[in-house]
Parts: C-alpha cells; structure tokens; sequence
C-alpha cells in the first residue's frame, strides 16, 4: 500500500498563515488574553518560547514552575490566561518529586512518573489552555496512544500489547511468548510511560540467536541507568533481567519495521504539527535502531528525502498528511511531534509515536508551504494562538464519547 493509500481523502492544502516577524508591532492575544506557561525556570524549552512570545510584540508568558506545582498541589490561573503546559524534564528535583528517583539517570519509576504527572495537571486550575489533560494522559501511554492511531485507520505498527484485549506482559517470559505468538521475530521493547528511547529494546531473534540494543546500562548489581551510549545484549540472561526489572512499569512492544535509509544509516522523521498543520519535520539518522538525536543520531537531508518519496511514486504532501491525521486525534491539544518511520522504498509510512513535548528542534525553521517558513516550532505556536487556534477551557463540557477517539479506545 501506497502513502496515496494509507492517507484517506486528500484534503486540499490551506493557504499560508503569516507568522509574526521578530519585532512587529504588539498583538494582543485572542481577547486579550495574556500568556502563561507551566515549566522549569530556565530551561530551553521556556526560555525559547518566551522569547517567541516576545518576538511576536506580546508581554512575556508568565512563568508557573513545575516544582511549585507539585510542592504546592497545584496553581490557579486568571480567566483571561492562555495557559501552555511544557515538559517537566530535565530538572532532578522535580524528577524526584514525579518518580522518588534520587538518580535521574535511573530508567525505573515511569509508571510513577506518569500517575503523579497527570494528577499534576488536574491539579491546573482556570485559565485557557492549549494542552488537553485527557490527550496528555493518552500520548503519555504509548498502548493507548497506539490503540487510539489505529482506531483512527493511522498507519502504525503492529502490537499485541494496544487497545482493550492487550496482552499482558509480566515480564520476559510474557515477550518471547508474545513475539512467538505474533510471528515478530524483530520487536521494540518500550516502557509504557517512557520518552527519549529511555528503557527501550530493539530485541532480535532468529537462529537460536537473540540480540538486544539498547541505550539502558545494567550495572553489576542488577541497577537499570539511561546512557548516551547505545549498547548490544546477547546474553538472553542479562536481556531478560532487563525486561524483567522494566516490566512493573508497563511495557508495550511493536512490530520491528525495516526502515528507509539514507547514505547507509536507518532514517525516520520527526514531524511537528500545530493547530492541524505540519509545520516543521527533521530527518534522524543512526546506524543503530534507535534515532535520537541525543544517543548520537544525525539530521539528514530532508530535501533528499522528500526527493526520494516522489522517485517512489509516492507524494511529500501524503507523508505530510499522514502526520497531520495523527495530530487530528488530539484535536484539543496545539502542537504535538509525530516520529514517522518510512518503510524501505519510501513509498509507505507508519506512525511510531506521538509527543506531546516533540517541538524541541532549536534553530528549525518551518517546511515549504506551511505558513511557518522562517520561524521556529514556538513561534508557528505563537502564531497560531494569535489565530485563535488551539485554545480551549477546561472547565467547558468535553466532547462526547461518540466524537472523542480517547474515551472509546482505554485498555
């Protein structure tokens, strides 16, 4: 099946909206509404959005730390505030405050991460926000954010472990039944609530043989660490402490896709969409199954790449679509990272996760035709809120079980 195939009805492409150049004249938000963003002081990711905002001649975003947040059970905001939720990363104390992980190197402690993460963010009162807390509790559990892409008819690996009748996966014993039972002799292994390939196994069998990559370190007395080194398990011993150790947080696998390659090296892409649109996309490079940019992945040519999807008959703007129907099941959430792995050929693609915090890309200006040309991910975000998209109250009445894809699809 062709991307032509797997996109569904083409819609038409939408006329480009100006984004805001650095130093125009003050806009006022919708209704003058002012700017605020739950994250941690100083950090890149609120400190780059800040400075979109600015550029965009708003006040700077008021600023709630993520440590208040948890400390203090919650944070009230002004009816006029429009309220942008970040990632509570790369802050150790509020790490340790998510997950009692004393270590932030340490990989166990997702499950609860992700159960005192979303509690957090009930605990957001007031204010407009451009982050649903329902879509968040969804693209933080990679089982029920499969089951619901697939609901959808998006294009997405194979797995025994999404929707309502997933397989449960107690541990290793319960994986080399699963991928035997499946007839997946090449699987990824993933924490459940996991982000940036923590806790992830790209498992290999065949021919007696079992082989796993991984960026986790297993320590001589049994302790899992992230590392920025991607390394081989072939011992099914070591591989199967590992998993075993992993599993208490919930493990979801998928089929292992043969994917396109460029100059030699697996390729996949991380397409950012906002408001519906896909703005911005980077082509991600590894001679290893794992991508990322931080375990040593590189960006590629994404002209090269959009070269060879028309060579293959295929059309850039269906690879395009394909993202944008993946965002289109978190209609209430501004701007999500789509990872699309290309299938060899580069005439198929399959939606390997959604972000909810994907628009990380510094330095990225938007695609061709996106209305985002010359700007970053947060200043298209800017953009678009000055458009009115993507603001929602979350005290109004959520849409009903029959028109919101997540409150059908729960496992």
């Amino acid at each position: 099946m062709s991307l032509s195939d797997t996109a569904g009805p083409r819609a038409p492409r939408r006329a480009p909206s100006a984004v805001p150049p650095a130093g125009s004249p003050a806009v006022p938000p919708p209704h003058g509404r002012r700017l605020a963003v739950v994250g941690n002081p100083g950090n890149r990711r609120v400190t780059l959005f800040a400075q979109a905002v600015r550029a965009a001649g708003l006040p700077g975003p008021r600023v709630v730390p993520w440590l208040d947040v948890l400390r203090e059970g919650g944070a009230d905001f002004a009816a006029d505030e429009i309220v942008r939720l970040d990632s509570p990363g790369e802050d150790p104390e509020a790490d340790r405050l998510l997950r009692d992980a004393e270590d932030p190197a340490r990989v166990e402690g997702s499950a609860r991460w992700y159960a005192r993460f979303t509690a957090a963010v009930g605990t957001l009162r007031g204010g407009v926000r451009l982050d649903d807390p329902d879509d968040l509790a969804v693209l933080f559990d990679k089982r029920r954010c499969h089951a619901v892409l697939r609901a959808a008819g998006v294009p997405v690996p194979a797995s025994p472990t999404s929707g309502p009748d997933a397989a449960p996966v107690r541990g290793w014993d319960d994986v080399r039944s699963l991928m035997r039972v499946h007839r997946m002799p090449r699987a990824f292994v993933k924490l459940a609530h996991g982000s940036s390939a923590s806790g992830v196994l790209a498992v290999e069998t065949g021919g007696g043989r079992i082989r796993a990559t991984t960026s986790v370190e297993r320590t001589p007395d049994g302790l899992l660490y992230n590392s920025l080194k991607v390394r081989r398990y072939e011992s099914e011993q070591e591989i199967a402490a590992i998993v075993d150790a992993l599993a208490p947080d919930g493990l979801h696998l998928e089929r292992w896709l043969p994917k396109a390659s460029q100059q030699g090296r697996a390729a996949d892409l991380r397409v950012v969409v906002v408001a519906g649109r896909a703005t911005h996309a980077v082509v991600r490079t590894s001679r290893t199954p794992m991508t990322n940019l931080h375990l040593g992945g590189r960006r590629g040519d994404l002209d090269a790449v959009r070269e060879a999807v028309e060579t293959a008959g295929a059309r850039w703007a269906d690879v395009l679509q394909v993202c944008e129907r993946a965002a289109a099941c978190f209609p209430r959430t501004l701007c999500v990272g789509v990872d699309l792995l290309p299938a060899i050929g580069w005439r198929r693609a399959f939606v390997g996760e959604v972000n909810a915090f994907g628009d990380l890309l510094p330095g990225l200006t938007g695609l061709p035709g996106s209305g985002a040309e010359g700007a970053d991910t947060y200043a298209a975000q800017v953009a678009a809120v000055l458009r009115g998209h993507g603001t929602h109250d979350p005290a109004a009445p959520t849409l009903g079980s029959a028109a919101h894809p997540h409150h059908q699809h729960h496992p």
